[in-house]
């Protein structure tokens, strides 16, 4: 991961899950079998320059395996 989140991610909501997830099967390879959801919200991220900034994140979670793989995909003024 290149960033680091600093604050609470607001505003969470899974837009895709299960067989919907392109990435089903590498994830659950990778991670375990479980009930995947793909997730979005808004976080301040503090990058590898040391810049914060507000972000919308990506990831991927399932219950009792946890949140992997976040991304950001657009940062917010």
């Amino acid at each position: 991961m290149d960033f680091e989140i600093i604050s609470d991610i607001l505003d969470s909501e899974t837009f895709a899950q299960g067989s919907g997830i392109r990435e089903l099967h590498r994830l659950q390879k990778i991670y375990g079998k479980g009930r995947w959801q793909k997730c979005k919200g808004y976080a301040a991220v503090r990058l590898e320059d040391g810049t914060v900034l507000n972000a919308e994140l990506h990831w991927h979670e399932a219950h009792g395996i946890g949140k992997h793989e976040f991304k950001i995909k657009q940062y917010l003024e």
